[in-house]
């Protein structure tokens, strides 16, 4: 086969349909990665060149290439305990909060996404069990999402290798992993604990299915999107959680500069952002 050359047409072409299937904008800076990436695709499906693969993936009813071009396409490192920080707020500040304002036998609903491979869902269970004192008395709900398919079964397995548990203590890996060969898996509880799905956030009849969400964690996924987009998942967002509920964003991230939706909440040094009741 010979050396797959994808134009500057064809490329920005490429990226305004990306864009429009998922929300996620990739600009000049990212043509190395976009490039290796789609040649990748090319050359596994066969295809003779570049424009012949994109008719394929735009107009294959089946949409399996063009999941697993997006599998392919997403970035998803990530560790346990990642920016322990706000769970530390979850458990000490926020779920007191919500179940105050909640009363009655409700569930308190919590709703990672990315999920990636499932490590902050799992790590939001642990902090709750090791650090929310209240835990035995409320039923907690955990939802996890993701557009990438191939993850999600990562996350479903749950099973991880030390360095995704380096943040990890040895009584903590004791407690809620068991040894499988060299790598760690979650133990079942916290598995069954665990509801994952996919979901496109920039696609409102797909985050139509969760409601009455209190926690949202939405990290380091917004900075892949445009302004547009970012406003249209924000608004999704904002229509899936109940009134009072707190979403926490990465570090580098800032509601200010994306919606005027929700109200700015400060616990000590860490900021979130709770949508009005």
């Amino acid at each position: 086969m010979t050396d797959i050359k994808i134009s500057d047409e064809d490329y920005k072409k490429f990226c305004e349909f990306f864009y429009r299937k998922t929300g996620i904008f990739f600009d000049e800076a990212k043509r190395y990665f976009v490039d290796k990436r789609l040649v990748e695709r090319v050359k596994a499906t066969g295809e003779k060149d570049f424009r012949s693969y994109f008719v394929q993936v735009r107009f294959a009813t089946d949409g399996i290439e063009l999941q697993t071009l997006i599998n392919a396409m997403t970035v998803n490192e990530t560790y346990f305990m990642r920016e322990d920080y706000q769970f530390k707020v979850l458990s000490e500040f926020v779920m007191d909060e919500i179940v105050r304002h909640k009363g009655g036998d409700a569930p308190v609903r919590i709703w990672c996404i990315p999920s990636s491979t499932g490590e902050e869902p799992y790590s939001v269970g642990i902090s709750l069990l090791e650090k929310w004192p209240s835990i035995e008395r409320y039923d907690v709900e955990i939802f996890s999402s993701d557009i990438d398919t191939k993850v999600l079964q990562k996350a479903r397995q749950g099973l991880y290798s030390a360095r995704s548990l380096m943040r990890m203590s040895e009584e903590q890996k004791k407690t809620y992993f068991k040894p499988v060969g060299n790598d760690y898996q979650i133990i079942d509880d916290l598995r069954e604990a665990v509801t994952f799905s996919q979901c496109n956030l920039s696609n409102s009849a797909e985050t139509k299915k969760f409601k009455n969400i209190d926690v949202v964690f939405c990290r380091n996924l917004l900075i892949y999107f445009d302004d547009a987009s970012r406003r249209t998942a924000v608004q999704n967002l904002y229509d899936a959680m109940a009134p009072g509920g707190f979403i926490f964003l990465g570090h580098s991230e800032s509601m200010s500069r994306m919606s005027s939706l929700f109200k700015l909440r400060k616990f000590g040094s860490v900021i979130i952002y709770q949508k009005p009741f």
